[in-house]
């Protein structure tokens, strides 16, 4: 680490340093005028507040000033090789996300710099150091050594978990925007101690969730978040199921109210709710009186069929969670429950079933309610609540997920208890209900504000690049009109 006199903007307003945050301005690299002083919401990029071009106080609109102040940079520069080496092996090995691929690579492409580590603010963690006492740390610095600090205030065993790579990987999931504070800055953080530390395994990286065509912006009031969406009345399960589902893996998806509904009513109230409840009502009825049936007295080869079939897509399940690819793995969930309504089906589960062919119908519920077993075990780690509701209907205790379903864990003669549903349906007019209360109508317009703007910009630059039109008017004067008169005429834009 070194110490280094920089240049920050300052406001004489309300006579402070300005923290990244709290300046705005027009983007370097897109144009884009509102654009922060750490990142540019509409191309990405990650910048310093000195580059923004008209940059303006956040507080107060003040047009800040520049001043010398001192700071200690993390020299990463001196460690580029290091964290290419760590990269070039963490990366294959633990199968990073392709984006996390392409952010890092792009970030070492360039050269890394010397980048501070301490800010002029007034709230954070400490600057162990003399006069440096009206400074503080940079929380994105600070943040990723909290992970340690956290294991070891939850144990004095911390040690076993952050210096014994050898028995540990390290996963982490986040949002495209914090990729190098963990793929290169705590890294090289690590590697600079020269102590052996777990270092980053897997890095998961999404992309961004849009809200109804436009952006979340709690301060805006645009977009449900999570301490408003009990407000709804759904379930947290329900929003855990469609989040995931919707998670942008590979590119950015939308939060959408209608969707959100349909996940509901059809992803799992007809499919997982549905089966789970038609098999163990029919256990509950008189023909059983929630007394599982011996079910090993008949077989078909239609029913080995089905259990390989479920165990292909189990199979499939488990690569996927290995892989991280938790979307995929949670539709491959819905897969099995579908697989086990079709099964239904073709074996027709009714009264009569039971009154013809007693042990045939036995075999059918054995097989089904031995897959609602599974089914809570496979959906456990995306809908909590929704497994543990599964397993007190079975009265039974849950399974770790298996590599093979034998199709044995519930046992004739097992005892379950009452059925009941497990999701409820939404009414349709409900989204309108809830476009209402978080900021549809908001978010649509700063959708076209942001199209605007960037249309302009746009004509702008062609513009700065087009040659001048020279015209006579009238009275015989030269009326010179740019290329950005016509433009921005067009857009109906007054220069």
């Amino acid at each position: 680490m070194t110490e280094k006199v920089t240049q920050q903007l300052y406001c004489d307003s309300h006579h402070s340093f300005l923290a990244d945050r709290f300046v705005e301005g027009e983007c370097p690299l897109c144009g884009y005028i509102d654009a922060r002083g750490d990142q540019c919401d509409i191309c990405g990029g990650l910048l310093d507040p000195l580059d923004l071009k008209n940059p303006r106080c956040k507080i107060d609109g003040a047009t800040p000033n520049v001043r010398d102040t001192k700071h200690i940079f993390l020299d990463l520069d001196k460690l580029q090789p290091e964290i290419e080496k760590f990269f070039e092996e963490s990366s294959v090995k633990g199968a990073w996300s392709k984006n996390s691929n392409d952010i890092t690579s792009s970030w070492l492409r360039q050269g890394l710099q010397p980048r501070s580590i301490t800010r002029d603010i007034k709230w954070g963690t400490e600057v162990p150091l003399p006069d440096y006492e009206d400074k503080k740390i940079y929380p994105w610095f600070d943040a990723c050594i909290g992970y340690v600090s956290i294991t070891a205030n939850y144990t004095d065993q911390w040690q076993k978990w952050w210096h014994h790579p050898e028995d540990v990987q390290l996963y982490q999931f986040l949002g495209k925007d914090n990729v190098p504070f963990h793929s290169v800055i705590f890294p090289g953080s690590q590697i600079g101690t020269r102590d052996t530390w777990t270092k980053l395994h897997h890095l998961s990286t999404t992309e961004y969730l849009t809200y109804e065509g436009g952006k979340f912006s709690k301060s805006r009031g645009i977009g449900v978040f999570g301490d408003a969406g009990a407000k709804t009345g759904v379930p947290a399960d329900v929003w855990r199921y469609y989040l995931l589902s919707v998670r942008p893996e590979t590119g950015d998806s939308e939060f959408n109210w209608d969707a959100f509904i349909s996940a509901n009513n059809n992803n799992l109230l007809k499919n997982l709710g549905n089966f789970t409840n038609r098999v163990l009502k029919f256990v509950n009825s008189k023909i059983y009186n929630n007394v599982i049936p011996n079910y090993t007295e008949y077989t078909e080869p239609s029913y080995d069929a089905f259990v390989s079939e479920v165990n292909a897509l189990l199979t499939q399940y488990i690569q996927e969670l290995d892989a991280v690819k938790l979307r995929a793995a949670l539709s491959t969930v819905l897969l099995i429950s579908a697989r086990g309504n079709l099964f239904l089906q073709a074996n027709t589960l009714d009264n009569k079933l039971a009154e013809n062919e007693p042990a045939k119908c036995a075999a059918v519920v054995g097989l089904a309610v031995n897959l609602v077993h599974l089914l809570a075990s496979v959906v456990a780690p995306y809908m909590p609540d929704t497994a543990k509701s599964i397993n007190v209907q079975l009265n039974t205790e849950p399974i770790l997920i298996p590599d093979h379903w034998s199709a044995n864990t519930i046992k004739p003669e097992h005892v379950i208890g009452k059925a009941a549903h497990l999701f409820n349906i939404i009414k349709p007019e409900k989204g309108l209900e809830w476009r209402e209360m978080f900021g549809s109508d908001e978010a649509k317009r700063e959708k076209e504000e942001i199209a605007a703007k960037k249309a302009a910009q746009k004509a702008a630059k062609k513009a700065k690049k087009a040659a001048k039109k020279v015209e006579p008017d009238a009275g015989g004067e030269v009326k010179v009109e740019t290329q950005l008169d016509a433009e921005l005429k067009e857009l109906e834009i007054k220069p």
